[in-house]
């Protein structure tokens, strides 16, 4: 069979048999015959297969244009990117024409005459489907003229055509997407008059520009991203252009930790070579998930606002450049996570979540604190025996050689750069602590007993069964009643800003 992209005229386009399609017509037949071949259409979007995916595939089979309506960081422009691997890899187009004018059917002043002129031998150019997506985000300032268009009065003076001519309009970014996908993200954002201007475009295909009345039959998939908020906070979409769109599709965030893991490992950007390797252990990568669980239902931070998953993409990039930079400071060539390299993490929450007026009374950095340590809080019980069950029976307590031991007034001091001979020292010198760790957990490899270890102290904080304290460079733990009575020492942060018992990493 004859490679269709040799063709060069469209009069060898006619007797090559070439069939034009619209593009609605081009999404809707590529989707089915991936659906029949089993092909995941949209690859690399994780925890929506059962949900927004077929929402989505159905608004194509329709023939829809799309708003996809969700709060930040839920994979929106992506899903429409990844709809361009549903066109054709190649379409034919008339040559030079700046609205990629299909040789059978040209709307453009440009295109009908070049066929009129030209007729079968008119020149021929072929358009790659990675050409065919147009994106914009929609800001205040963004203008009909973007857009639609304007009168371009140097093109008039170029061409010496009177401004009664329609070659004398340089068309906007719509009309210049004929026979593409166009995307325009956080709509409600544009201002309302703009918005209008969209209502013939969607309807009809009638485009007005500076008095021109032009019918323009374009051929444009449209696909529109909002946010919910958006609709009372910064701006609305109006009622008759939400009208106009066909089909409305409610994203949302990952419902369980797995699938968050899976986007987070994915979209991570690790250094190819690192300077020492650092081994990841389930449990850090729970936990870095349940961060972002509890942030989206913490009370200081704005539901409305969400909690987008680039929030765990850059807490995992901060966890494992926390590990990184301790092992190259102690020259040890590999090493593992630690809990206490979790203090890395802290500036991925501050700038990723926003916080509602008590959030911000708080201090960004405390709220971070809290949602870490409410996310060991979460995790403990899934690897140890909840404290809480003990409560009342001290003496059957699994962590009750523990407790007695700060109880008779001992700490133990964990810093974020420690060596992994003092590391693994530390918390070997609390009694108890090892064999908790060996009970639940025998078959586990010596760094994730470390692990473990380690996560145990900061999770019998959380229950307030011991105290964390925040020094400059680490943690301290002690005795729950006796952390009470005593002032902090040198070196070590002042309690206002944080919490004697558990609640504050």
């Amino acid at each position: 069979m004859r490679d269709l992209t040799s063709i060069s005229t469209l009069g060898e386009l006619k007797r090559a048999g070439y069939k034009p399609k619209s593009i609605k017509a081009e999404l809707r037949a590529n989707l089915i015959a991936g659906l029949r071949r089993k092909e995941p259409v949209f690859e690399g979007i994780w925890g929506y297969e059962e949900t927004v995916i077929p929402d989505l595939e159905r608004a194509i089979l329709a023939g829809h244009d799309i708003n996809l309506l969700g709060l930040r960081g839920q994979a929106k422009t992506r899903l429409a990117r990844l709809m361009v691997r549903l066109l054709d890899e190649y379409i034919p187009i008339i040559e030079g024409s700046e609205l990629n004018d299909d040789p059978f059917n040209p709307v453009s002043r440009y295109g009908r005459d070049r066929i009129a002129q030209e007729g079968d031998d008119t020149p021929i150019a072929w358009l790659h489907r990675d050409e065919r997506y147009t994106e914009k985000l929609a800001t205040p300032d963004v203008s009909i003229a973007d857009l639609v268009g304007d009168v371009d009065p140097i093109k008039a003076a170029t061409l010496k055509l009177p401004y009664s001519d329609e070659r004398v309009i340089h068309f906007g970014l719509i009309p210049r997407s004929n026979r593409c996908i166009f995307v325009i993200n956080e709509l409600p954002d544009l201002q309302a008059r703009i918005q209008v201007a969209l209502f013939n475009i969607l309807q009809e295909g009638d485009i007005q520009i500076r008095g021109f009345k032009l019918r323009l039959p374009l051929d444009i998939q449209f696909v529109f991203t909002a946010n919910p908020e958006d609709y009372t906070n910064r701006g609305s979409i109006v009622t008759p252009l939400k009208d106009r769109i066909d089909s409305q599709i409610i994203t949302h965030y990952p419902k369980t930790i797995e699938i968050g893991k899976q986007i987070t490992a994915q979209e991570a950007n690790l250094p190819a070579d690192p300077a020492t390797r650092v081994t990841v252990l389930e449990i850090a990568r729970d936990l870095i998930e349940q961060v972002a669980v509890e942030a989206r239902k913490s009370e200081y931070v704005d539901a409305k606002s969400g909690v987008s998953a680039r929030l765990t993409i850059s807490a995992y990039e901060n966890l494992m450049a926390a590990a990184e930079r301790r092992a190259i400071l102690n020259n040890e060539k590999s090493t593992a996570i630690r809990i206490s390299d979790f203090v890395g993490v802290i500036p991925a929450i501050t700038g990723k979540v926003e916080l509602v007026y008590e959030g911000e009374q708080e201090g960004p950095g405390i709220v971070a604190q809290n949602l870490i340590g409410k996310a060991i809080r979460s995790q403990f019980i899934n690897y140890f025996p909840d404290p809480d069950k003990f409560r009342k029976q001290k003496e059957k307590s699994p962590y009750r050689k523990i407790t007695n031991w700060f109880g008779d007034g001992n700490t133990v001091d964990l810093l974020h750069d420690m060596p992994q001979s003092e590391y693994e020292a530390a918390l070997k010198s609390v009694p108890g602590l090892l064999d908790l760790v060996k009970e639940f957990h025998r078959e586990k490899d010596t760094a994730t007993q470390l692990f473990l270890m380690e996560f145990a102290l900061h999770g019998l904080a959380e229950y307030s069964l011991i105290s964390k304290h925040n020094l400059t460079v680490g943690h301290q733990f002690k005795d729950l009643l006796s952390s009470m009575f005593t002032l902090p020492r040198p070196g070590e942060e002042d309690d206002d800003d944080d919490e004697v018992a558990g609640g504050k990493f």
